[in-house]
């Protein structure tokens, strides 16, 4: 009987000091209005402008107008990648297909460092890097922001080379 007695209060003491931790760590958990906060504050657009789309009159239909953002295309074949050399504009989006027998793997130069584009991240040291083989038939793509001229490779073959220069 005692120790029926003794496992009952362990068993009370346990379940009040979880329900103790649990209630104590919401409470912890959200910050009060007086604690500065950590985040940046979202900003708002001036008062000339408006985030609401413009009033169409009744009987017309309202066209989106998406930005044309041309891309462009490197071919990756089992002799390497094609063009050797590609020169797009700032903010133009490259598009590597894979059109050979194995998986490729796109990646800013040097190999293994892959650290020849300037914006770190990424899964080794750069954002310009598929972080993974693409398979036949499948394509990746990024988006170049910045100019300059940016060397990569194929991380799978790294002497499958390219040049992309950025204007």
């Amino acid at each position: 009987m005692n120790k029926t007695i003794i496992a009952v209060v362990v068993a009370v003491l346990v379940l009040a000091s979880a329900y103790f931790l649990i209630s104590r760590g919401r409470y912890q958990s959200t910050p009060s209005v007086s604690q500065p906060s950590s985040q940046q504050p979202i900003p708002q657009p001036p008062a000339s402008e408006s985030s609401a789309e413009p009033q169409q009159p009744s009987g017309q239909v309202a066209v989106a107008q998406t930005p044309t953002v041309e891309e462009k295309t490197i071919i990756c074949t089992d002799s390497g990648y094609s063009p050797a050399v590609l020169k797009i504009k700032k903010g133009q989006t490259v598009i590597f297909k894979n059109q050979s027998s194995q998986s490729m793997w796109p990646a800013a130069a040097m190999h293994p460092t892959h650290r020849g584009y300037p914006t770190g991240g990424g899964c080794l040291g750069s954002t310009f890097d598929a972080c993974r083989g693409i398979q036949p038939g499948r394509s990746w793509s990024f988006t170049f922001d910045i100019a300059g001229t940016w060397q990569y490779h194929n991380h799978l073959r790294a002497g499958d080379t390219g040049t992309i220069v950025v204007e």
